[in-house]
Formats: structure tokens, C-alpha cells, sequence
């Protein structure tokens, strides 16, 4: 079906009462957009769409009769005026007048405007003299930028032309301070995506390096140059014939994709949730394998985006100086190849980058070269060129870049500007080839924030604020990377840590396998080339025994010592186990993570020290934890008597894993609850909070006599207060005390500050201990991200010694999951001693040590009634948390 047939029948209707057959043809249109989409080419998509509501718009003024008055005109405006309309993008009209419009003209207009809300075309309307229109477009950049692209519809041109004489006149807005303003809007913009790219779910309209980047080029060249064709830029000098012609490509891929995620998602939407990708990759023809065909969609997406920003880059570079006249106050030379304009390194000849060499050498001069602040326009599009040029062969295949390379990585400052560079311009892509692989490369879940190339870069650069004089938020991390004699050992593994991703197989194991390869066509000594490649095989190691294992226990240090064998292993480990994390997801790092990889390490630390006898380690610590925290309660006149004879009853494994501050806080109020509440009722249970006591997050102390499903109830409570467990410390004395220690943190991974919110939770958790029945009500829902991503359900069993078992379970993190465990462990007649609570972006990893009620291992039969009555609940729960 041709857009000419859908014209004619509009142009048929002869009433404005004919809503249906109005409508009738909007949704026609809306088959055409679709029917059309794998045939057409998306601009004339989006020029038809706009043509047809054109042709709508102007026949019903006409049977408004709006056609009869002089004095008025409709004007199309913004994206719209552009004659650029997605499926669903808003249609965004002016109507202005010379003057007040009379009375009978306002009903019509009034009229004319409900008439397009009856036939549901969604329209931005305002009705406005030009005199109006002028004060506002002085007072608002966002008007003045929908105006610059304005232009009639139908009415009166005289009018139309009035009115964008006035509104384009220098007295609003002169070039220079328009540009000035869209500069810092763009600025704005992208520091809401946290000044990358690449997002897992972008804006496919205002991500940096999409549509809003090159809409504010064409909005500055209106402004100024008052020509509407990006020709003229090439005209004019600013652009080259092929990077206009890039741009243009860059911008139908951008198109073509919002179109069709318009298309899926059946409105407007710009934002390419996780909902809709797969449908919006088959419908873009990347096939109907849901995982390869996102990830090869979204590796092209990406790709396209660094050369919209890097075209930007070079535009609004080249504008800033000119539109603002501004003038170079500083000229430094830096050698015979560039110098610097005012913080800017510029090339001194038309073709500096002659050869791959040279562009690695440009790297160690920027290294070299502290004042560099950017790059200038020109030393844009050469390096830009230059990359284009070299692109048959990776630059690592020449011995004189391999040289250059390891200079660069030795090179102390080279991380500080050169690194980001090699990231943002390509170069690192195009020395390696498994760099290359990984460009743009997805991570299906929500753990990753980042794609995998972006998560590497910034964890290079976490490692390299370490040494800065500022760094006083990793103390430790500084000393160490101070102290090391081969820094780039460090670098070339966080280079590599993730770089075999999306291949078959452990990425930890290929990349340590890439990494030998890398040393030794770079003739690194043999000894350095295994730290690395042991550092790249076990990067996830320590993040994996901290936050998944019980690190109080003496074989868990044991094993995990053992594994890294020496303090340099350890140290380099601990350094980059603390950027991968926060290079992973910005809200992913918290005091807990910390506290709980500053524990292991000084334990793992102390126990290499103690030639790996961690008993020994574990039992220094017992009475060191012991005699502190009875100075403690001593200082605070506790009776020392009470003290022994509560202590009696808890065995070594309370001190070890609780620090002198925490054991003299729990002592101190579970002997006044036995002087008081215990003592006036003895089925009272203890609750206490506190936010200043335990590493990382809120403590929750609670003590007294054992009652089934109370950890159940307890998770049930957190759930719907919004709080998450992320330990939990269970012992049961022998005389049949519950003594419970949990850390607790806000769903997002803070702490809890507000004293009046720790108060609530001690109340609505000792109300629900009071009540009988299991569980406290949940109202919280599954999120819409996690919906879309499949997490399989895993259980599974390991011996921990005689009397206990471990439960490790793997299940998509729903709310009252916690709960639904415990019930589970309730039923089938299983205590609960130990529970590490982990969080991956959607995925639960927790760690459960139990044992059945005569205190001994789960036995095999115990062990699968235990896996069928858990999965049970969380099947209960998956269809709670959906109806």
C-alpha cells in the first residue's frame, strides 16, 4: 500500500463529525508504517508519516473552518517541523496569531484542537501571539530550538514568516549564546547517562552518541548558518563529504531502530528496555534467536554511537571557537608533531598519523604531556582517518607496535588521559584483535551495567585513581600499587580479566589462556606472564569466597590462602577485586562488599603470615576479641559475672566472626533484657538495631527463647519494609536460646540512616514475633527488568563437617524469596545456623549452612525433601508475584 491511497482518503471526508472514518484512517496509516517497514527505507518512513499528518491537520482546518480567518496560522514545530515523525512521536503544533484572536476564532481553534484528541493523535499544542511566542522563546532554550525548525502548515504565511523573523532575530537569541546554550544541555544530558554510551538499556533519543547529538549539530548550523541542509556544513567547510555522508548512515540506523522499537512496543517509547529487544532485533532482521540476535543488534548500536559522538565531538569543537569567537590565548609546542591550544593537542601537519606507529606514539606524548585537557578538532578527524586507514591489519601483528605498546603500559601517566584515548577513539580495538571481539558486547543481566569493553575501561581507570594523591577512600589499595616495582602486571590483567566474554567457555580460563599469548609476543618475563595470567584465571575468586562463603571458618581461609600462596598474589587480587566490583554497576559497591573484602584479606594476610596454621590465626583472634570487648564492658560498669556466664554459653565461632564492638553491644543488652523484659515475661523476644556498631550496614540483634519459622518471619517483615538481609549469623544455645545477628541495608544497597526508620523496624519486627502465624504480608512486586531475564532455579548440597550441611541456591531475586526459604526449612524439620545473602543484579546467590533437628548433616533422603519443598515455595512465589 503506497502513502497516496491514505491522502486521497482523507482528503475524501467532508465532515468533522465523521470521527470513525477520521480515525478509520489513522490506524490505516499506523498498518502502513508497519506493513511498509521491511520494504521502505526508514526515511521515507518517517518523511511519510509526517506528510500524512499533514494532509490530516490541514483537511480538518479547512472543515474546521479556520481556513476563512487571515490572522492566524498553524505551524509544525520541533521534530515535527523537521517534517520527521517517528510511529508515535508526538505531533507538535504552534498555532500564532498577529494578534488576541476574537472570540468566535478561539471556539474554532478550540474546536479544531479537540477534533485531534477525538481521533487520538497525540499533539503538543499552544496557541500563542507572536508577541507571546517571542518572550518565550527568550525565556526558554527548549522553545527557541522547537522554533528554529518551525514552518507553516496552512494559514497565513505572512504571518508564519512574521513570526519566525521575530523569534529567529539576534534580540532573542544570537548564535553564539544558542550555541552556548545547547553545549551545556548536551553536557546536562549526558551526565544523566553518567557521560557514557554505553548503557545496557539506552535512550535511543538522548543517550550520548544518538539522535539528540546529531539533532543538536542541525539545530546549530540553522541557528547560524540559516540554511536547513547538512550539505551546507560540508559547504561551509566543517564537514567532509564522507563524514556528512557517515552522519547521515549513523542517523538512519538510529532511526530505523527507534521505529521499530515504536513499532513493538506500540507507542512511544525511546527508551530499548530489555522488554523489548529481542522483539525489536528480529523485527530489524538480526533472526529470532532471542540472546545472539540482541547481542549482535546492540555490538552494532554501539558501534554507531561512537561515531555520532566522535563526529559531534569534532562539530561542537570546531563551533565553540568560531560562533564564539573565541581566540587561542595559549599556544604551547609540544614537538615537532603537535602542539597545544589552550589545553587542546593539536597536529601541526595535515598527516601526523603517517603509520600505526605514530598513533602509539601520540599516546606516549600525551602521557608525556600533563596539560592536555582534550583533543582538537583536527587531531579528531586525523586520528578518526588514520584508524580508518589501518584497518586491514590489527597493529599488534608489527613488532614496532608491540615495542610501543609495552612503553605505553609502563608508562606511569599513560592511564591518567592516554587510556581513555586508546578506549574512546577505537585504537586498543584496533591493536587487538580480542579486544576487538568484545566492543560493544552485552552482559544479559542486571549486575552488568555496562557493556563489556565500557566495564573494562573503567575498571583500568579504578586501578589508576588508586594513585592518586586524592585517594583516600582505598588507603590500602595505594599503598599497595605504590609499592609495586612493575605496575603494568596489574594494568595488562585488568585488560584482560573479561576480554574472552561471549565465547564458549569459562572467560576466566580463555583469558588467561589470551593473556600468556599477549606476554609472550611482548616479551614479558616468564614469572610476570603467570602472576598475570593466574590474576586473569582468578579474578572472580575473591569477591566469590567474601561474599558466597563463611569466611570465619578456618578451612574456608585455609582453602582460599592456599589458592593465592603469596602476599603479592593476594595483594594484586584484593587491588582488583575492588575496581572490577566498582566498575561492574555504580550501585553495586557498598560498606558491606568493603568490610567483607577487608576482612578476608587481613585474615588471608595474618594466615600466610602464620605459614597457613589458620587455626592458629583464627585462635589469636578469639582472645584478642574477647579481651577487648571485656575492657569494653567493664568501661560500662556490665556485671563481669553476667559477662562469664553468657559467654559460656557461646562457642569460639561468636568471636571469631563478631568484632570486640559488636560482642560487647550484644553482651550489654541481652544481660539488661535478662534483668528486665526476659525477666517480667520469658516468651519476650529481644529486638535491638543499630546503625554504629557492624561493618557495613544496620545490625539486628535477636535473643530469645527458640521458636520455629522466626527467621521467616524476621525476612518477611524486612521484604516488605523495603530492606534486604545480607547476613545472617543464627545460633541456638544449648539451654534453647535463639541469638540472631543480621546485616541489614536499604534494597538499593545503602545503609540505613535514619535513626527514626531503625526504630520502626525494631518495632514492626517485635510486633510480628508476637503474632501467631507465619509470615507477615508482602505487598511488593517482581520488577519489570527482572521479568524479562531467565534465571533457572539451582540447589545445591555440600558437606560442611559432621554436623552441618551447606544449601547453595541460585533463583531469580524475587520479593519474600528469604521467607519462602524459611518456611522451607521450617517444614521439613531443618535448622538454620548459618545464611550468606548475595545479591547479583537479578539473580539470588545465597548460602545456607544447616542441619537437621538431632544437630548432625542432612542426609541424602533429608536432602531432597529439602530441594522439593523449596522449590515448591518459590513456585508459590513466581506466581504470587506475577498475578
Amino acid at each position: 500500500m503506497s502513502l497516496q491511497p491514505l491522502i486521497d482518503q482523507i482528503e475524501d471526508i467532508d465532515s468533522i463529525n465523521d470521527i470513525a472514518a477520521i480515525k478509520q484512517c489513522i490506524n490505516d496509516s499506523y498498518k502502513w508504517l508497519s506493513d511498509s517497514f521491511a520494504q521502505v527505507a526508514v526515511n521515507q518512513l518517517v518523511t511519510g508519516r509526517a506528510t500524512f499528518v499533514d494532509a490530516v491537520l490541514s483537511h480538518l482546518w479547512e472543515l474546521t473552518g479556520l481556513d476563512q480567518y487571515d490572522d492566524i496560522a498553524l505551524c509544525a514545530v520541533g521534530g515535527y517541523g523537521r517534517g520527521h515523525l517517528q510511529p508515535y512521536s508526538d505531533v507538535d503544533l504552534l498555532i500564532v496569531s498577529q494578534k488576541n484572536l476574537p472570540h468566535p476564532v478561539e471556539e474554532k481553534v478550540s474546536q479544531f484542537i479537540t477534533l485531534l484528541w477525538d481521533i487520538k493523535l497525540d499533539i503538543g499544542q499552544s496557541v500563542r501571539t507572536i508577541k507571546e511566542t517571542v518572550k518565550l522563546a527568550k525565556e526558554d532554550i527548549s522553545i527557541a530550538t522547537n522554533l528554529v525548525e518551525s514552518r507553516l502548515l496552512c494559514g497565513n504565511e505572512q504571518v508564519f514568516d512574521a513570526m519566525w523573523e521575530a523569534v529567529n532575530n539576534k534580540q532573542v537569541w544570537t548564535s553564539q549564546a544558542f550555541f552556548k546554550a545547547k553545549y551545556e544541555e548536551q553536557i546536562a544530558r549526558h551526565a544523566k547517562f553518567h557521560g557514557t554510551a554505553y548503557n545496557l538499556e539506552p535512550n535511543i533519543k538522548e543517550n550520548p552518541g544518538c539522535l539528540r547529538d546529531i539533532q543538536t549539530i542541525g539545530w546549530v548550523a540553522k541557528k547560524h548558518f540559516k540554511e536547513y541542509d547538512g550539505w551546507s556544513l560540508v559547504g561551509h567547510g566543517y564537514f567532509t563529504e564522507q563524514e556528512h555522508s557517515e552522519l547521515i548512515t549513523c542517523r538512519m540506523h538510529l532511526w530505523r531502530m527507534r521505529f521499530a522499537l515504536h513499532l513493538v512496543a506500540g507507542r512511544s517509547e525511546n527508551r530499548l528496555l530489555f522488554d523489548y529487544q529481542a522483539d525489536v532485533a528480529e523485527l530489524l532482521g538480526y533472526g529470532e534467536e532471542s540472546k545472539p540476535a540482541v547481542e549482535q543488534m546492540m555490538r552494532d548500536f554501539f558501534r554507531i554511537l561512537r561515531q555520532v559522538s566522535e563526529l559531534n565531538s569534532m562539530l561542537l569543537k570546531r563551533f565553540r571557537y568560531e560562533l564564539l569567537d573565541h581566540n587561542v590565548s595559549q599556544t604551547k609546542q609540544v614537538n615537532d608533531k603537535f602542539c597545544l591550544l589552550d589545553g587542546m593537542i593539536s597536529p601541526l601537519s595535515d598527516d601526523v598519523f603517517s603509520s600505526p606507529e605514530d598513533i602509539l606514539d601520540f599516546l606516549n606524548t600525551v602521557a608525556n604531556t600533563p596539560d592536555v585537557d582534550g583533543l582538537d578538532t583536527d587531531c579528531i578527524r586525523q586520528l578518526r582517518n588514520a584508524r580508518q586507514k589501518f584497518s586491514g591489519q590489527y597493529f599488534v601483528e608489527r613488532e614496532s607496535c608491540r615495542t610501543r605498546m609495552m612503553k605505553l603500559l609502563q608508562q606511569p601517566h599513560f592511564f591518567d588521559f592516554g587510556w581513555d584515548i586508546m578506549h574512546k577513539y577505537g585504537i586498543l580495538q584496533s591493536y587487538l584483535p580480542e579486544w576487538d571481539a568484545i566492543v560493544g558486547m552485552m552482559q544479559f543481566d542486571l549486575f552488568h551495567a555496562y557493556t563489556v569493553d565500557e566495564h573494562t575501561h573503567r575498571l583500568v581507570k579504578n586501578i589508576n585513581r588508586y594513585y592518586s594523591k586524592d585517594n583516600t577512600e582505598f588507603p590500602r589499595c595505594r599503598r599497595i600499587v605504590r609499592n609495586l616495582d612493575k605496575p603494568e602486571l596489574l594494568y595488562i590483567a585488568a585488560i584482560f580479566h573479561d576480554i574472552a566474554k561471549g565465547r564458549n567457555g569459562d572467560h576466566s580460563l580463555l583469558g588467561a589462556v589470551d593473556v600468556l599469548k599477549f606476554c609472550e609476543t611482548h616479551e614479558i618475563a616468564k614469572v610476570d606472564s603467570q602472576l598475570i595470567s593466574w590474576l586473569v584465571e582468578n579474578h572472580l575468586l575473591m569477591s566469590m569466597v567474601a561474599q558466597r562463603r563463611d569466611i570465619y571458618d578456618h578451612e574456608v581461609i585455609n582453602e582460599f590462602a592456599t589458592a593465592v600462596r603469596t602476599h603479592k598474589h593476594l595483594e594484586l587480587l584484593y587491588a582488583l577485586t575492588l575496581a572490577d566490583i566498582r566498575a561492574t554497576n555504580d550501585n553495586l559497591w557498598n560498606d558491606w562488599k568493603a568490610s567483607l573484602l577487608k576482612e578476608l584479606y587481613l585474615m588471608t594476610k595474618k594466615a600466610l603470615d602464620n605459614g597457613l596454621q589458620c587455626r592458629d590465626t583464627l585462635n589469636d583472634r578469639i582472645d584478642l576479641h574477647r579481651e577487648t570487648a571485656a575492657k569494653l564492658l567493664n568501661a560500662k560498669n556490665v556485671d563481669e559475672h553476667a559477662v562469664a556466664q553468657l559467654w559460656e554459653r557461646l562457642e569460639d565461632d561468636y568471636f571469631i566472626r563478631f568484632s570486640p564492638d559488636q560482642i560487647a553491644w550484644h553482651t550489654q543488652h541481652i544481660i539488661h533484657a535478662q534483668n528486665g523484659l526476659l525477666k517480667a515475661n520469658p516468651e519476650a523476644i529481644l529486638v535491638k538495631a543499630s546503625d554504629d556498631i557492624a561493618k557495613g550496614g544496620t545490625e539486628i540483634l535477636i535473643y530469645g527463647k527458640d521458636r520455629k519459622a522466626l527467621f521467616a518471619q524476621v525476612a518477611s517483615v524486612l521484604d516488605s519494609r523495603n530492606c534486604s538481609i545480607h547476613d545472617a549469623h543464627i545460633t541456638v544455645t544449648a539451654d534453647g536460646y535463639v541469638f540472631d545477628s543480621l546485616i541489614v541495608l536499604e534494597n538499593d544497597g545503602t545503609r540505613l540512616t535514619s535513626e527514626s526508620r531503625i526504630r520502626n523496624l525494631e518495632k514492626v519486627i517485635t510486633e510480628q514475633l508476637l503474632k501467631p502465624g507465619r509470615a507477615h504480608s508482602n505487598s511488593r512486586k517482581i520488577s519489570r527488568q527482572m521479568r524479562q531475564l531467565d534465571v533457572p532455579t539451582k540447589i545445591r548440597f555440600f558437606g560442611a563437617g559432621d554436623d552441618a550441611t551447606l544449601v547453595e541456591l541460585e533463583a531469580l531475586d524475587a520479593p519474600g524469596i528469604l521467607a519462602k526459604i524459611g518456611h522451607a526449612f521450617v517444614d521439613c524439620g531443618v535448622v538454620l545456623k548459618l545464611a550468606k545473602i548475595a545479591t547479583i543484579g537479578e539473580r539470588a546467590e545465597d548460602i545456607f549452612i544447616v542441619c537437621n533437628d538431632e544437630g548432625e548433616a542432612l542426609s541424602p533422603e533429608q536432602q531432597i525433601k529439602l530441594k522439593k519443598r523449596i522449590l515448591f515455595k518459590l513456585d508459590q512465589l513466581e506466581d504470587i508475584n506475577i498475578s
